[in-house]
């Protein structure tokens, strides 16, 4: 039997191209759905506080954003806006992702985008060394610590979650 071929996306190769240290998951990619980061945390064996998912925001001032938060959590819009100084701010439409980020549905991740957007990310991943985040397809998961992430993406760590624990 062949030897399944390793997967490596973009994201990947950004990472490798600056001399940054990360450990892939790979794993079983499902439909994208409901809890969609949740399930991958089971998946993986990473817990949904240390996996964040990437959502892609439009600011009625700044435009484009990239957010990321823990999969246990939901993205606070309202607060979102107000820390980069925009009366408001609203998910894109799932038509636009790959377009935009170069990425489709399941598989975004902050690094390696077809444009460097301005990036958040949950200051909650501070409280830990490394974080999950999309690999860039469905079916991997990038690890590594929040500091290397930021200088992949120039990110700022910002409070922009509701303050509740989702369950799947």
């Amino acid at each position: 039997m062949p030897k399944k071929k390793p997967v490596v996306t973009n994201a990947m190769r950004t990472v490798k191209a600056a001399g940054i240290d990360f450990e892939a998951y790979e794993y079983e990619a499902d439909e994208v759905g409901e809890n969609f980061g949740m399930k991958i945390s089971e998946k993986t064996g990473i817990s949904p506080d240390r996996s964040f998912k990437t959502l892609v925001i439009r600011g009625e001032k700044n435009g484009i954003m990239v957010v990321c938060i823990p999969c246990s959590r939901e993205l606070d819009l309202k607060k979102t806006a107000k820390a980069v100084g925009d009366k408001k701010a609203e998910m894109i439409h799932v038509k636009e992702l790959l377009g935009l980020t170069g990425y489709i549905r399941g598989g975004v991740s902050p690094i390696g985008m077809k444009k460097k957007y301005p990036t958040i990310i949950s200051s909650l991943a501070l409280d830990y060394d490394k974080i999950a985040v999309s690999g860039g397809v469905c079916g991997v998961a990038l690890m590594l610590s929040p500091k290397d992430l930021q200088t992949l993406t120039d990110c700022r760590f910002m409070d922009i979650t509701i303050d509740k624990e989702m369950t799947i």
